[in-house]
């Protein structure tokens, strides 16, 4: 689908800066390559971002098992049945926790499968409350209270992140049709006032320009990326 769609965008560019059928061949083989692979990137922020999101108040209904009095592994069984009414069976948290539930009724140490699941969620907050789950095991120091202390801290970094990418929603979609700003006007130019873009698409010079141009405005659409990727 993503193939599709980056083939449509270099046939975009393509007329829109160059007005070349050899330009579109060469940026769609191109595209085709980036561009799915830039989608698979955004998409898994954007899987991972939601994770994160469940998995705090998976672990605020953890704590809160674990501080009224309840084991490890009732507290793992019990969070993974709120956390169905609140999220839904197919949800990633409550796999995830249906998981670490069924490893724990099999024996399998907590901390290793806590473990299990940072590595395989890849974030980092899963692998610090993983970390600290297993030292309090370990150490057999007051559970309860240390994943109560962890949540909070956990979830005030989540909330502030949260709270950055609120933020910054409206200029990203902002910078969304600021990056279709330039295709709008050399496409209303053109077709307003014909003829003004010839010497740009049929001379050496003008060719060299276009080039020049679309090279900034990959440029500029990398850094305005880079700018509203903030993280904490």
């Amino acid at each position: 689908m993503y193939s599709v769609i980056s083939t449509g965008f270099c046939g975009l560019i393509a007329y829109t800066f160059f007005r070349s059928l050899a330009a579109f061949f060469l940026l769609s083989a191109i595209g085709v390559v980036i561009f799915p692979e830039y989608k698979k990137r955004e998409l898994c922020a954007k899987r991972k971002n939601r994770l994160t999101l469940q998995f705090k108040e998976a672990i605020e209904i953890l704590s809160s098992f674990l501080s009224a009095g309840y084991s490890v592994e009732n507290a793992f069984y019990n969070s993974t049945g709120e956390l169905k009414s609140l999220f839904g069976k197919e949800a990633m948290i409550v796999k995830e926790f249906g998981i670490i539930s069924d490893s724990i009724s099999m024996n399998k140490p907590v901390e290793g499968v806590l473990s299990e699941f940072a590595q395989r969620s890849g974030i980092d907050d899963i692998r610090n409350f993983s970390e600290i789950f297993a030292a309090a095991k370990r150490n057999g120091g007051e559970l309860g209270s240390i994943i109560a202390h962890t949540t909070e801290i956990i979830r005030e970094r989540i909330n502030v992140s949260e709270e950055i990418n609120n933020l910054t929603a409206s200029q990203r979609y902002q910078q969304r049709i600021m990056n279709m700003l330039p295709f709008a006007i050399i496409l209303y130019i053109d077709l307003t006032s014909r003829g003004f873009f010839d010497a740009m698409y049929q001379t050496l010079l003008g060719k060299a320009v276009m080039l020049i141009c679309l090279i900034l405005y990959g440029i500029s659409f990398a850094m305005s990326e880079k700018i509203l990727d903030i993280r904490i």
